[in-house]
């Protein structure tokens, strides 16, 4: 690598995400709904759900919790977007199985609970409880290493973001 191939070199930066739920990572492709199984709003990875708390999968500032408690985003340090929606379909149900865990801050902590799950009352009642994880700022990533197996929600890594 000469001089001027070193000095326009792009530094990247790699980010890793954790699980916001415990249970087994499944391919976002399987997610019964098309506005995630086609990657129209982001790409990323979906979570078969055995836990019953989405916790923060990297320290980061909350964007938004949804009225309705099914979902969040949050925005890494790197600036990397992230959406975490909780099943299908359950912004019917209205909050219901849904507990808000964290109070009005803003800033988080990998692994800091966020909203709580009746998750008996969720699969009994949603249309599933598959649950997407999806990088919403898809045009600032340079590559996705996306994991697979049982995860445990704050402490196992589900994707590692090359920026």
């Amino acid at each position: 690598m000469n001089f001027f191939s070193k000095l326009f070199k792009k530094k990247h930066t790699k980010i890793d995400i954790f699980a916001p739920l415990s249970g087994t990572i499944i391919e976002l492709e399987k997610v019964p709904d098309e506005v995630f199984s086609k990657k129209i709003v982001g790409d990323g990875v979906a979570i078969k759900p055995s836990g019953n708390q989405l916790v923060a999968p990297f320290s980061g500032t909350i964007g938004k919790i949804f009225k309705t408690l099914h979902a969040f985003s949050i925005k890494s340090d790197e600036n990397i977007e992230l959406f975490v929606h909780f099943g299908i379909d359950t912004v019917k149900l209205k909050g219901k199985g849904f507990n808000r865990l964290i109070k009005k801050k803003n800033r988080v902590k990998v692994g800091e609970p966020i909203i709580g799950l009746d998750l008996l009352f969720l699969k009994k009642n949603a249309v599933s409880t598959i649950t997407p994880i999806i990088i919403s700022n898809m045009e600032e990533i340079h590559k996705i290493k996306k994991f697979s197996g049982k995860i445990i929600a704050g402490k196992t890594k589900i994707m590692t973001i090359t920026k």
